[in-house]
């Protein structure tokens, strides 16, 4: 098993969950709301949704859904510009606001199971990452069945934890300051994660 490259994924996936976004912001909302029950189910929700997409991008790479291979790799290349772009309107945000508190512009919101599901389906990030960056981990092992259900798994869980650690840690940690460095951390690896993305990319059709 290539460990440096499931280390990478497992990293790209922690960020991209804890990073503030439609998903995260909806899990803590959930949670101010009805508790960590609340946001349980909000979690399974958003997870269910993922599951939904994993399978979209499996049945891509394993030829029962076919795209073209240029659009598809427009549709990389633009999901990496996107997700760069993301960490760089949080580095920017972070170095014009220095005391940042997500947490104050989060109304309660209901949650539950059917709305975790609505938003984690439309959700921009988990698109992208599954059209764009799911694809590109599936030599984690020499087998591509056992890559793709290592990765899956590895979803699995990373989604589970990350999103109950955001609803245990949410208030405190967007009050503290030391957040506005973590999210400085969260936008870099964003952006060197979807730089990896591109040269990926276009290394291929180098050679």
């Amino acid at each position: 098993m290539n460990m440096l490259e499931l280390l990478m994924y497992a990293t790209a996936v922690i960020v991209m969950i804890a990073t503030p976004g439609p998903v995260m912001l909806l899990v803590a909302s959930a949670g101010q709301q009805g508790g960590y029950k609340r946001a349980l189910q909000t979690i399974f929700g958003t997870n269910f949704a993922s599951l939904f997409l994993i399978t979209a991008s499996i049945l891509v790479l394993k030829g029962v859904l076919s795209i073209n291979g240029y659009v598809f790799d427009i549709i990389k290349v633009l999901g990496c510009a996107y997700i760069a772009f993301l960490g760089y309107e949080i580095l920017k945000e972070v170095k014009d606001t220095p005391q940042i508190a997500e947490v104050e512009k989060v109304q309660p919101k209901e949650g539950g199971f059917k709305k975790g599901f609505l938003v984690g389906i439309s959700n921009p990030k988990d698109i992208i990452f599954f059209s764009a960056f799911f694809p590109q981990f599936i030599h984690v092992t020499p087998n591509i069945n056992n890559s793709l259900l290592v990765l899956t798994v590895v979803w699995i869980i990373l989604d589970f934890m990350t999103l109950s650690i955001v609803y245990l840690g949410f208030s405190r940690l967007s009050k503290s300051r030391h957040y506005p460095k973590l999210l400085g951390v969260c936008g870099v690896v964003l952006v060197a994660v979807a730089l990896y993305g591109i040269l990926s990319t276009l290394y291929g059709y180098m050679n």
